[in-house]
């Protein structure tokens, strides 16, 4: 049933969907800046890294909204408080937040937006989703290493990335200083890990 896109819950499911994308995008960066006090870039990092494609999510959600430009569009929500001094627990209630992202709400909003004949939408709120279980799986993955002490720590000598300056040490676990660039040992990323390495 074709539904005018003023007029549909589709309209109103992308104004939540760019809510929701854009308070992701600012617990993320609270959360990357609590790990930089503790020391921990590279959860800081992953952080980061996933507050951008949030902003990206966001915009392209907000986007789809185009022919309302000028209006207000006034929706109900409910979006969580994940404050925590833990950076376990917020790497735990973030990758809870974007499995239900994934498991939920994006196909339940693509469901919605394909019966109102919006199949633009329903494909990116599908196509996001999956994007939303690859984030999910890494914040699980970090969590997992920083729960079992071995964020820096391998049982295998594994090769461990500087990311300030690009420095590999081969060892069971990272350095406590960079022998290259002095930063310390929060800065080192198992190299399968770590961004445009194989």
């Amino acid at each position: 049933m074709a539904v005018e896109f003023k007029n549909s819950e589709t309209k109103d499911n992308l104004m939540r969907a760019f809510a929701g994308e854009s308070q992701a995008r600012n617990r993320y960066t609270f959360a990357a800046e609590k790990a930089k006090e503790q020391k921990q870039e590279v959860v800081s990092r992953v952080f980061m890294f996933t507050a951008e494609q949030e902003k990206q999510h966001a915009e392209i959600f907000y986007n789809h909204l185009k022919e309302l430009a000028g209006e207000t569009i006034h929706v109900d929500g409910g979006y969580p408080v994940d404050l925590s001094d833990d950076l376990g627990e917020l790497l735990r209630k973030a990758q809870h937040n974007e499995y239900e992202e994934h498991d939920d709400v994006y196909k339940n909003f693509a469901q919605k937006a394909t019966e109102e004949g919006f199949t633009k939408v329903a494909k990116s709120f599908l196509l996001i989703a999956e994007i939303e279980k690859v984030h999910g799986d890494r914040f699980g993955r970090f969590a997992d290493y920083l729960e079992q002490n071995k964020l820096y720590v391998s049982d295998v000598k594994t090769g461990w990335m500087c990311l300030n300056c690009g420095f590999v040490y081969e060892g069971e676990k990272a350095p406590e200083k960079c022998p290259v660039c002095d930063s310390d040992k929060g800065y080192f990323i198992r190299v399968e890990l770590s961004p445009f390495t194989e």
